[in-house]
C-alpha cells in the first residue's frame, strides 16, 4: 500500500512537505506545553506554519496536483482538513466551490457576510469593524461559524449529526489540551489567528474578480463572457519576494498565482519554473508582498464592507487603491 501511494505521488518534494506537516503539527503543539518561553515561541510558529501548509495542500488536492488519482487526492485533502478545522465544511463543496472560482473566473462565496453584517444593529457592526481595525480576523471566524450553523438552517438530519459529531471530537481534543496546559491552548489560539491572517493576506490581493454570492453551487454565473484575457488582467502574483524566490516556499508557492491559473493542476513545486516560462521579468501582474503590506494595513476596515476590491494602477502607487478581498477563503463553503 505504501509503495503504491509513493508511485502515485507527483514529486518527492511533496512527500517531504506532507511529512513535515503531519509531524510538525503535533510537535508544535507539544512545544506549546513546555515550560520554556523560547520553546513556546517556536511552537507557535511551527503550529501556525503547519496549519498554513495543511491549507495549501488541500488547495493542491482539490486540483488533483498531489497524487495521480482523484481518490488519493481527496483522502489527503480530507486528512489535512482535520488539522486546520476545514473538516467542519463538506469537502466536496469546498472543492466544487474552488473549482468554480477557476471555471467561472469569479470569487464564489456561499455565505454573503457583507449582507449579514449590514443586517446587524449598528453597534454590533461597529464592534466587528473595531476588532478588524485591531487585526482580529472576525470575518474569517464568522465564516467558520456559519459552516457550523448552516446545517441547522439548511441541512438534513445527517448533516446536523455530522457537524455535531465533528465538533464533539474537536472539542474533546482541545479540552484535553486545556487539561494538560491552559497556556498551550491559548498559544494554539494565537497560532490559529496567525494562520488565518496569513491566508487572508494572501487571498486578499490575488484577484480583482467580481463576487458571486450563492449558496447553490449549481446556480448559473452572471456574465459568462469572462475570457482568458480577463483572467490574466484580474489575477495577481503577490510574491513574497522576486529576488529570493525560495522565500515563497513559506506559503508553498501560492503567490505564483497567475501561473497557477494558467495550469491549475501543476504541483506547487513546479510553479516557479512555470512562472518564469510564462512571464517576463517585469510582468505587470506581479506585485510583491512588500508593496501590498501598506495597502493591507491602510484598508483593513474599508475593505470589510466595500462593494469591490478596488483597482490596481498601471504606474506610480499601483496598489494605493487596491482594497483587497475578504471572506473568499477556499476553506469555507457553507
Amino acid at each position: 500500500m505504501k509503495a503504491t501511494l509513493l508511485r502515485m505521488l507527483r514529486g518527492w518534494p511533496t512527500f517531504l512537505i506532507v511529512a513535515y506537516t503531519l509531524l510538525g503539527w503535533p510537535l508544535g503543539i507539544w512545544l506549546l506545553t513546555r515550560p520554556d518561553a523560547w520553546l513556546n515561541a517556536l511552537g507557535v510558529l511551527l503550529s501556525a506554519h503547519t496549519l498554513i501548509y495543511s491549507a495549501y495542500l488541500i488547495h493542491d488536492c482539490a486540483h488533483h496536483a498531489i497524487f495521480s488519482t482523484r481518490s488519493a487526492n481527496d483522502r489527503l485533502g480530507i486528512l489535512m482538513s482535520w488539522i486546520n478545522g476545514a473538516c467542519l465544511a463538506n469537502y466536496a463543496r469546498l472543492k466544487k466551490k474552488h473549482l468554480r472560482h477557476h471555471s467561472d473566473r469569479l470569487d464564489v462565496v456561499t455565505f454573503d457576510y457583507r449582507a449579514a453584517l449590514n443586517r446587524l444593529p449598528a453597534s454590533m457592526r461597529r464592534g466587528v469593524l473595531a476588532l478588524e481595525w485591531s487585526y482580529v480576523p472576525v470575518v474569517e471566524l464568522l465564516m467558520r461559524g456559519m459552516i457550523v450553523a448552516a446545517p441547522f438552517r439548511f441541512g438534513t438530519v445527517a448533516d446536523r449529526i455530522r457537524v455535531v459529531s465533528l465538533l464533539a471530537v474537536r472539542a474533546a481534543f482541545f479540552a484535553a489540551l486545556a487539561f494538560i496546559s491552559v497556556k498551550a491552548l491559548l498559544l494554539y489560539a494565537l497560532s490559529y489567528v496567525i494562520f488565518l491572517t496569513v491566508l487572508r493576506f494572501m487571498d486578499a490581493f490575488q484577484h480583482t474578480y467580481e463576487v458571486f454570492a450563492s449558496r447553490s453551487l449549481e446556480a448559473a454565473a452572471p456574465d459568462p463572457r469572462r475570457d482568458l484575457r480577463y483572467e490574466y488582467e484580474n489575477t495577481y502574483s503577490n510574491l513574497i519576494t522576486e529576488r529570493w524566490g525560495w522565500l515563497n516556499l513559506l506559503v508553498l508557492n501560492f503567490p505564483y498565482h497567475n501561473a497557477h491559473h494558467v495550469r491549475p493542476s501543476a504541483p506547487w513545486h513546479r510553479l516557479p519554473a512555470l512562472h518564469r516560462t510564462l512571464y517576463a521579468e517585469r510582468d505587470p501582474q506581479v506585485i510583491t508582498c512588500r508593496q501590498l503590506l501598506s495597502s493591507y494595513h491602510r484598508h483593513r476596515v474599508a475593505r470589510i464592507l466595500a462593494e469591490d476590491y478596488g483597482t490596481v494602477a498601471a504606474s506610480g502607487d499601483r496598489v494605493g487603491g487596491f482594497l483587497g478581498a475578504v471572506g473568499v477563503s477556499f476553506l469555507t463553503a457553507v
